[in-house]
């Protein structure tokens, strides 16, 4: 049986974007039972009103895009005003639109960009003033950003993917030195995960092979959850800056 690490901050203020699903879904659920307080961000509002009901009094489902960023100021209003201000913001949602490099994809390439990279940013950017406010009590502050293996290894089929990721943990390190000591910056670059990203693939030919291979996956979505769990629980003289995950098996 896995154990959860245990927030020493009992009552922190977790921001989990793209929380309907997959990571996380698992990480709400993770930080909840770690004594977290957790706003639940994503467009589909049945799936996280079903989880803020199933976690109770420590969840609060907020609707919001990362694309929209006056979606996420209403959100940040939400939880300043009902919460008391993030401590955490865990930049989750994500899309993997893979396929073949061509005009026909163009939307996909859009998309990805917008929520990927410009999401995490965006969100990051209007949190930052609860984050840094966050950082500069004895709690401190934590962003968490999720990335990918395909952050450091482009194949093809996944450039314009690729290149989110490459984004994204470039402007991690940044951040990080950016906010140093207040505000901890982690990356997550996970490998292949269980979860339904695969499903939003609109290239046929590449959702089937995808598919194939992640019917295969052996490391869950709460696998996830417990690392990101673990580098949030480190005091915080500690800060983890990147940790890659991938299934023991994956090249």
């Amino acid at each position: 049986m896995t154990t959860t690490p245990q927030s020493t901050q009992t009552g922190r203020v977790a921001v989990v974007t793209g929380a309907s699903s997959g990571i996380g879904a698992a990480t709400a659920r993770t930080l909840a039972a770690a004594g977290y307080r957790v706003a639940l961000l994503a467009r589909r509002t049945d799936r996280i009103d079903a989880l803020a009901r199933e976690l109770g009094s420590a969840a609060l489902a907020i609707q919001a895009d990362v694309t929209d960023r006056a979606s996420l100021l209403a959100a940040a209003d939400r939880v300043q005003d009902e919460l008391g201000g993030a401590a955490v913001l865990v930049n989750n949602a994500g899309v993997m639109l893979l396929g073949p490099f061509s005009a026909d994809q163009r939307d996909d390439y859009r998309q990805m960009v917008e929520v990927n990279l410009l999401g995490a940013i965006t969100a990051t950017e209007v949190f930052l003033d609860q984050l840094t406010t966050a950082g500069s009590s004895s709690a401190g502050g934590d962003i968490i950003n999720i990335s990918s293996v395909a952050g450091r290894t482009a194949r093809a089929g996944n450039g314009v993917y690729a290149a989110t990721k490459w984004g994204l943990n470039g402007w991690s390190e940044s951040l990080r030195q950016e906010l140093l000591p207040d505000v901890r910056v982690t990356l997550i670059e996970p490998g292949v995960v269980a979860t339904e990203l695969p499903t939003h693939i609109t290239h046929a030919e590449t959702r089937e092979g995808v598919g194939r291979l992640y019917d295969q996956a052996e490391v869950t979505a709460e696998d996830i959850a417990e690392v990101i769990a673990f580098a949030l629980s480190r005091p915080r003289r500690l800060a983890i800056n990147e940790i890659l995950v991938r299934p023991a098996g994956q090249l």
